[in-house]
């Protein structure tokens, strides 16, 4: 049996927070699920939006979690997983073509290559300043006519692919990757936030029957939808949970910090005029899922997602929001709970994204994986999404 450490990073605008997973390795066996063995957080400084305004604030939070994480689990951490968030992540569809190369139009791996370089070669002078971090295939076409499940093997004359590009702007992209290194840890790849939530947030009969996640951080919401396993679309709004707490803030004339409690419905002392405390925070919610309802409606999926919306993040507690999701978007509205291992300190969703890009680093195994964004564009995430979750 051989062990396998791995490290999921994720800067996020509250929070820095590192999850340490161990993997045993079981000749002739499958994986089996990451075992967290060590967690540590810290305050986010240096952030704004997700992107790095003072590098030195960022690399100090960063070194504090990183170090807390390695006094729990007793190893020293010299390469991770590191997740990207902010509102720079974008999506772009682009349909790539080739004609098959076998005289006998048998349609082969290089065929499929060639199609997504294609799709990809295509949208690379409409996205300057950006890096494409995944590379998702939607769908694929012989000679015009939908195939159903991958194409290799069939016969036709033109195979076409429609690819799902998530991209980030490559100067915020440089700025994360450096703080980290500049710690002295090796990045060994990035992955889009909503993504790698979506590991241990979602299952299976979710992400096939069709859902929508969003993730409500201090700053942004992030949403990733899935149909048929597959990630069909992610988006991320400038908007967040530190919104309905100014708001409340101002409504009711108190602090930040009372305001705070106040969203999150742990304060019982103290009577606010409850009529006014909900006008405020449906106001803002309105704003969240009004942004959340266009996007759906953009894409063709509003009232169409059998599975709902699964509510996680940090915003996901605030009063009354499952009910409001339900109604704003006619769909069946649920907050993600976790189950973890009951002797780590992970208690809430909130570590998902760090525990989701360990999962990641499990799927790869002992392949030794590079930054090389290109090769990551090339990946698909398929494969990666049935490994461990039920």
């Amino acid at each position: 049996m051989s062990e396998h450490i791995i490290t999921g990073i994720d800067v996020g605008t509250y929070q820095v927070k590192v999850v340490i997973v161990r993997v045993s390795h079981q000749k002739n066996e499958p994986h089996g699920l990451p075992q967290i063995i060590g967690t540590g957080h810290a305050e986010s400084r240096g952030l704004r939006n997700g992107y790095i305004m003072n590098e030195s604030d960022v690399i100090r939070s960063i070194r504090s979690a990183v170090t807390q994480a390695e006094k729990t689990a007793g190893v020293s951490v010299k390469k991770a997983y590191l997740s990207i968030g902010s509102v720079g992540l974008d999506e772009i569809i682009s349909t790539g073509e080739v004609i098959t190369s076998r005289a006998d139009s048998e349609i082969t791996t290089i065929d499929i290559e060639k199609a997504s370089q294609d799709s990809e070669d295509r949208i690379t002078d409409h996205i300057p300043n950006r890096k494409i971090i995944h590379a998702i295939p939607l769908r694929f076409r012989i000679d015009g006519e939908p195939v159903l499940g991958k194409p290799e093997g069939m016969r036709g004359t033109k195979l076409e692919v429609d690819t799902l590009f998530i991209t980030t702007f490559e100067q915020h992209l440089n700025d994360l990757i450096g703080a980290v290194e500049r710690t002295g840890i090796y990045v060994e790849d990035v992955m889009a936030s909503p993504l790698a939530a979506s590991f241990v947030i979602l299952n299976k009969a979710q992400r096939r029957a069709g859902c929508i996640m969003a993730n409500i951080g201090a700053e942004t919401v992030s949403t990733v939808v899935f149909e048929d396993m597959t990630p069909i679309s992610l988006k991320v709004f400038p908007i967040g949970a530190n919104d309905i707490t100014n708001d409340i803030a101002l409504g009711l004339k108190i602090t930040l910090e009372e305001a705070e409690k106040v969203k999150r419905g742990s304060i019982t002392t103290t009577n606010y005029p409850k009529k006014r405390l909900e006008e405020i925070i449906n106001a803002r919610l309105s704003d969240i899922f009004e942004l959340i309802n266009l996007h759906l409606k953009k894409i063709k999926k509003d009232g169409l997602l059998p599975a709902g919306i699964i509510l996680t993040g940090g915003g996901s507690i605030t009063l009354g929001i499952q009910e409001f999701a339900r109604n704003t978007l006619n769909l069946p509205a649920r907050i993600a709970t976790l189950e973890f291992d009951k002797n780590t300190k992970i208690r809430d969703a909130s570590w998902a994204v760090a525990y989701g890009l360990c999962m990641i680093g499990a799927s790869d195994g002992e392949e030794s994986t590079t930054i090389g964004i290109t090769k990551q564009a090339k990946r698909t995430i398929l494969d990666w999404l049935s490994q461990f979750l039920p």
